[in-house]
């Protein structure tokens, strides 16, 4: 049975209105992790899925609750307004997080691939707009160099994403100057140090490895806690682009559910 989307309202300096889903299967315990979780799309035609996604699916088997906001309907999918959604909502969980359990639980952004690159953007603006107050990221194959110039991008056309990445970035940035933004292109911060703590994961066949493991060097130098994990070519990882589960999914259970452990021990 499909989850409704209902609305999330933010209130205090940032007010909006942001849709979401709230997943939470199988939640236990009193104060379980909530991740607010980014749905990628190469910054495309937002659109509201009738089903939760393979990813979603198995963050939620984690034990935690998701909450899905659909950032792209309310923003265009354009910088800066999808990066701004995507804070507010997470600003907004942060002042309702007593509301999913007995005690105050940890709070967590996940994104993947162009939603990965908006959860990167909207941890810099928490670390600098509300310090504290967000336990980790959660990165997977995020889309985060503009200039598509690393070279297992190369391989791009083999999935058919090439045109589709290069596309969609023309329309999330719209102009050079915001390519010089740091929330905009995250790997072309020059000051990432005291951002949560993340969880970077890709696979040996990912268009994206290299920008992905790029970024994940950049936060580890600025003395980020980080956790890099490559999946072996061959697990279907790059299903991900596709909303296809695969024999990824087994590695990413673990390999979140362990991430979600030590940042919240």
């Amino acid at each position: 049975m499909s989850l409704r989307w209902e609305t999330l309202e933010i209130d205090g300096p940032w007010k909006a209105s942001i849709p979401v889903r709230i997943h939470k299967g199988h939640v236990q315990g009193g104060k379980p992790p909530v991740v607010l979780y980014l749905k990628g799309d190469a910054f495309q035609s937002p659109r509201q899925d009738d089903g939760a996604l393979p990813v979603i699916q198995t963050l939620e088997q984690a034990g935690v609750v998701v909450v899905e906001a659909d950032y792209g309907s309310v923003s265009g999918n354009v910088f800066p307004k999808a990066m701004e959604c995507a804070f507010m909502a997470l600003y907004g969980l942060s002042n309702k997080l007593n509301a999913f359990g007995k005690g105050k639980s940890p709070l967590l952004i996940a994104g993947d691939e162009a939603g990965g690159n908006v959860a990167a953007g909207a941890a810099l603006k928490a670390r600098d707009q509300m310090p504290g107050r967000l336990a980790g990221q959660v990165l997977l194959s995020p889309m985060i160099d503009p200039m598509m110039t690393s070279a297992s991008i190369r391989h791009a056309d083999e999935i058919g994403m090439r045109e589709r990445w290069s596309d969609g970035w023309s329309h999330y940035l719209g102009s050079a100057c915001s390519m010089q933004h740091p929330y905009a292109a995250p790997c072309l911060c020059s000051r990432l140090s005291g951002v949560a703590p993340a969880l970077v994961m890709t696979s040996d066949d990912d268009p994206l490895r290299d920008e992905a493991l790029g970024y994940a060097g950049k936060l580890s130098e600025a003395g980020v806690d980080v956790t890099k994990r490559v999946l072996p070519a061959g697990s279907g990882w790059t299903g991900l682009y596709h909303g296809v589960g695969g024999a990824w999914l087994a590695g990413l259970c673990s390999e979140f559910s362990a991430f979600v452990r030590h940042v919240t021990s």
